[in-house]
């Protein structure tokens, strides 16, 4: 079973209800964790930025990547979104199977 994590970081509440919302109700993430708040500090247009952000903690299946990708695409607000995945290495098999289970 390939589980991953993917990240999201949003720039509000809205944002994060909407899209952690969306990806559940449509069966994309079997749970997305809203982080209320984190400090950013990247690069845009050659200068420092620095914002407050939430992030987006979302569960799924690897396979399912391309289409929680395309849908925080569709809501998000951000020109370019942060979407990164990492796999889940290790992880109790109830939990794993959870989340195969909540994506289909």
């Amino acid at each position: 079973m390939k589980n991953c994590i993917i990240y999201c970081t949003v720039p509000n509440e809205f944002s994060a209800n909407l899209i952690a919302t969306t990806l559940v109700e449509e069966n994309l993430a079997a749970c997305v964790n809203i982080v209320p708040s984190v400090t950013s500090v990247y690069k845009w247009n050659e200068k420092a930025q620095e914002d407050k952000e939430l992030l987006l903690i979302i569960k799924t299946r690897q396979e399912r990547f391309n289409d929680v990708e395309m849908k925080i695409k569709e809501l998000h607000e951000y020109t370019i979104p942060e979407i990164v995945a990492i796999p889940i290495i290790q992880g109790s098999e109830e939990y794993q199977n959870w989340i195969v289970d909540e994506t289909k």
